[in-house]
């Protein structure tokens, strides 16, 4: 049965997989090979990570299906503790450990006997795009990478929207942060806030300000909701995330590649132009005329998979 978002291509060959991580957590994923392999080649190969609180199904699917039609072996997966992956408990939010999971991905693509282990690259969407970036900092082998509308979840939980919380506010939300555990570790489970409806809906509720209302039409709608995808966590997930800077050593990517895609209208493009003034060459900043966040998602009319193809052809050899 079909559970994705996006419909499916002809032109490709999908496989559900599993594999461990290095903590031991089974990262489920969605294998997608071109529908004329040639299992005696070897082929380039693409880890495709998920907007933070999605899965697999939904836009990280489309990257890596639209790739291996481009003649790319791609995965999506799932972060562990989320989606269908393994973890306890459910819908925990790890910086260290999503990372961790782009370098799983990395050990089954080069484990395949038709990928060249010395042609692998990684694609980030929104949340996944700071993940990737922190995973490709000490992974050699992560030969280039590619952003799309990222977002730099621990800057963002440290510091508030456009950097604004201040520093009396940050403690306070640690105090709660800290009392939250206590109640967790009473109640033997950690909370997890409501996340979007577990059904779609028709309409963007008025009082939402306008961020959430974007996630909202993403999430909750037609659009691209799906089950398995209610875009919360764990409330004390939080702590990790101020607690574990995602791009401190960005520079050293070099000199291997990084393309940053960005929305010319996304709330979130601060995060790619500030990290791309921090990276190092070779880099690129490509802004989509028109697209907002989420809809390098999904959009296959605005996401670039021309300059994505390209981008990955000369990279990966």
């Amino acid at each position: 049965m079909w559970d994705k978002i996006f419909p499916k291509s002809d032109k490709v060959i999908v496989e559900r997989v599993s594999y461990r991580n290095r903590f031991g957590i089974s990262v489920s994923a969605d294998l997608y090979l071109p529908c004329n392999i040639d299992l005696s080649k070897k082929y380039p190969a693409l880890v495709v990570g998920t907007p933070y609180g999605g899965v697999k199904e939904q836009g990280a699917g489309l990257y890596a299906q639209t790739m291996a039609e481009r003649g790319f072996v791609a995965i999506a997966f799932d972060e562990s503790y989320n989606g269908t992956s393994g973890g306890e408990p459910r819908r925990t939010s790890s910086p260290e450990i999503f990372t961790e999971d782009f370098s799983a991905g990395v050990d089954f693509l080069g484990t395949r006997p038709y990928v060249d282990r010395d042609r692998i690259g990684a694609i980030g969407i929104c949340g996944s795009g700071g993940f990737s970036l922190k995973a490709a900092q000490v992974d050699q082998r992560i030969k280039a990478v590619a952003t799309a509308s990222m977002y730099d979840m621990s800057r963002v939980t440290r510091n508030g929207w456009m950097d604004g919380m201040t520093d009396d506010e940050r403690r306070q939300a640690l105090v709660v942060l800290g009392e939250q555990r206590w109640k967790d570790f009473e109640n033997g489970l950690p909370e997890i806030p409501a996340g979007f409806p577990s059904t779609p809906q028709q309409t963007i509720p008025q009082e939402l300000d306008p961020i959430t209302s974007e996630f909202f039409e993403f999430y909750a709608m037609k659009r691209g909701h799906h089950p398995n995808a209610p875009a919360a966590f764990t409330l004390t997930s939080g702590m990790a995330f101020m607690n574990f800077p995602l791009l401190n050593y960005i520079e050293t990517i070099s000199p291997r590649p990084v393309l940053f895609i960005i929305g010319e209208n996304a709330h979130s493009r601060y995060f790619s132009e500030d990290t791309y003034e921090q990276a190092a060459e070779p880099k690129e900043l490509y802004i989509v005329p028109g697209a907002r966040h989420i809809d390098l998602y999904d959009r296959t009319d605005m996401i670039p998979f021309d300059k994505l193809t390209d981008f990955f052809t000369k990279t990966l050899g």
